[in-house]
């Protein structure tokens, strides 16, 4: 409403205030919830995590099947026998090794099956094979 001295058909030229007061309150309102809401939290008892971080050794055994059929046991010679004694004592350790078997391009195949078999017998569950990218 406006008191002034205005004809019926001249415009007013004032900026009306009540929807811009309404929208004004209704976002304070709005604001006065939330508000709380959002700073509120709650306190957990977190546990704590010691600073040094633990390094697991992993225990590798590398048997080595040379041109020759030689084979290492982590560079040092073995032969077939001693070889079968040292998987039975691996395969009963509480935690066994990984055996990671490394075969010569040019040695027969029948060397690596044996070894491969060997392992098998004494319950050695971690086999792996070490071998050379192709370039």
């Amino acid at each position: 409403m406006s008191f002034g001295n205005y004809d019926d058909q001249q415009e007013m030229s004032e900026i009306n205030m009540t929807p811009l007061v309404d929208v004004m309150l209704v976002l304070l309102i709005i604001f006065i919830i939330t508000v709380p809401v959002i700073t509120h939290s709650v306190n957990v008892d977190l546990p704590q995590a010691s600073q040094q971080p633990t390094e697991v050794k992993p225990n590798v055994v590398t048997l080595t099947v040379n041109r020759d059929g030689t084979l290492q046991w982590n560079d040092e010679p073995l032969t077939l026998d001693d070889l079968s004694l040292r998987l039975q004592a691996a395969a009963q350790q509480s935690e066994q090794p990984e055996l990671r078997i490394q075969g010569d391009r040019q040695v027969e195949y029948e060397k690596v099956v044996q070894v491969m078999a060997a392992a098998q017998r004494a319950g050695i569950e971690k086999l792996g094979f070490i071998t050379e990218p192709v370039q």
